[in-house]
């Protein structure tokens, strides 16, 4: 399988990103850019997306860029900083860069904005290499 086509893959079995109604834009190996719509569910007590919402899509970022080789990769550390609070009806981008690559780890950047191309958040997660295929698990 190309990259996509592992993303695909993952995707299609990822409920969660699916209820987050992800949509994978660009893949390609060790990168990808996805996007996401703010709905009200994801709104939390402060009328903000919920910081958990704006992780969680940036972990998925993660997973389909670190994954995307058809190598097994799960999150190993993970930092966020939020930088501008997203609001309901924000369409959220998420682009994940590969900044470093070993044998058993690897780290990524994660650039999160909105449709006005400001930035939301900033994420860098680090990967292990757990050694099976994607399609394995």
């Amino acid at each position: 399988m190309n990259p996509k086509q592992v993303a695909e893959y993952m995707l299609g079995q990822d409920y969660f990103s699916q209820w987050m109604n992800i949509k994978l834009i660009e893949v390609k190996e060790n990168y990808c850019l996805i996007e996401m719509p703010i709905k009200k569910e994801m709104i939390n007590g402060l009328k903000t997306v919920h910081g958990g919402v704006t992780f969680a899509f940036a972990d998925s970022a993660l997973a389909f860029s670190s994954n995307n080789s058809g190598d097994a990769a799960v999150a190993l550390n993970c930092i966020i900083n939020f930088t501008k609070a997203g609001k309901e009806g924000d369409v959220f981008r998420a682009e994940s860069i590969l900044v470093n690559d070993t044998r058993k780890t690897a780290v990524y950047d994660i650039k999160i904005t909105n449709q006005n191309e400001e930035l939301v958040a900033k994420f860098v997660g680090t990967v292990y290499k757990i050694g099976k295929k994607v399609t394995e698990l």
